[in-house]
Parts: structure tokens; sequence; C-alpha cells
């Protein structure tokens, strides 16, 4: 499995082309429907003033998506923004701030990020959640942040997400974690449902 980063960790990450030609910066980035995976991004100047871009990036044209960069072969492959983006929405419109619940009526909490998996991969492979009372006991102060996975069968419905029972089952303190969790290797995770 490829590295996996937090989608809002993308905005500002700078597009390359493999030539070394830097073309623009993320701005946001856009899934499908069934937040399943990564569509493409809009995109912004890359400088300080720089206003968004009517260009937008498909994964398509995407060589790479890496740490420190997204890597595209050339610039033909950017497309009009507007025509990329009129069936599917950005993540912040679209998942941010949704509520998460199991297919059995628990509620999760509320989605704070996106994880999606990086390289030529593109798969939305987990959330970011502040974590319910009833979820995860304490005070609303210090209320927990966890990793859940996505799970095979998502749904999206409006502002809310709903995931399979058993997608849940393991949560993760923190992204390594999670990624250990996912890529099925033993990790740091703590038992979530019984």
């Amino acid at each position: 499995m490829n590295e996996l980063m937090a989608a809002r960790s993308l905005t500002t990450r700078p597009v390359v082309t493999l030539g070394g030609d830097a073309v623009a910066h993320v701005k946001d980035t856009v899934c499908d429907a069934a937040a399943d995976r990564i569509t493409g991004f809009t995109l912004t100047g890359r400088g300080l003033l720089s206003g968004p871009l009517k260009e937008g990036l498909p994964w398509q044209a995407v060589y790479a998506l890496g740490h420190d960069a997204v890597m595209i072969p050339d610039r033909r492959g950017l497309v009009n923004a507007a025509a990329m983006t009129a069936h599917q929405q950005n993540l912040r419109a679209r998942l941010l701030g949704a509520r998460v619940l199991t297919e059995a009526g628990r509620e999760i909490g509320t989605v704070l990020d996106v994880v999606v998996e990086g390289g030529t991969g593109g798969r939305v492979v987990g959330f970011r959640v502040a974590a319910s009372r009833r979820f995860v006991p304490g005070s609303t102060r210090h209320r927990s942040r966890v990793y859940v996975p996505r799970g095979e069968t998502l749904t999206v419905n409006g502002r809310a997400l709903v995931l399979p029972d058993d997608a849940v089952r393991h949560v993760a303190d923190d992204l390594p974690g999670f990624s250990a969790l996912v890529g099925g290797v033993p990790g740091p995770w703590k038992g979530s449902l019984p």
C-alpha cells in the first residue's frame, strides 16, 4: 500500500511537472460521489496573492501523489475546472463536518479530515473523526480524534456517512497506527465496538 495522507494536508501542495516546472498549488481535493477515490484537484496560482485557477487537475493526469508534491507529466493534462467539478464536489463541501454513523445507527462522530492513499492509488481509505461521547467516552473539551476505516460499502447520504458496522470494530489514534490497521499489519489501534 502507498503512503497514507490527510486530504487537508494536500492543500497548498505544489503541482510539479516531471521536468521540474512548478505549475500551481492544490486548492482542494475533489472526490467522487461515493467518497471512494480522488477524481482531481482544484488549483490556485503559485504566488502569495494568486487566486484560484480556471484550470483543474483530473486524477487521470496525475503521475504520482507524493508527500511533498503532486507530480504530473506536463501541463497538457490540466482541464477546465468547472467541467471537472460539474458532477463531483470538493471534500470540504461534501465530507468535512459530515456525521458518521454505522448501519446499526450508532453515532461515531463528525468528519475532520479524509485519509487518502498517495502514489498512483488515490483511494479514500478512511476518515479522521471527532468521536462522539458515546463512541469514545470523555469530556467534549478533550474528546478524542480517531481514524476510522472507510469500509467496503460506505453510503454517502446528504451530510451523513453510513459505515458498515465491521468498519469501526477497530480505530486508530494516529495516522501511523491507521496505516498499519488498513494495511493489515498489527498496529497500535484500540477496539471500539463490542
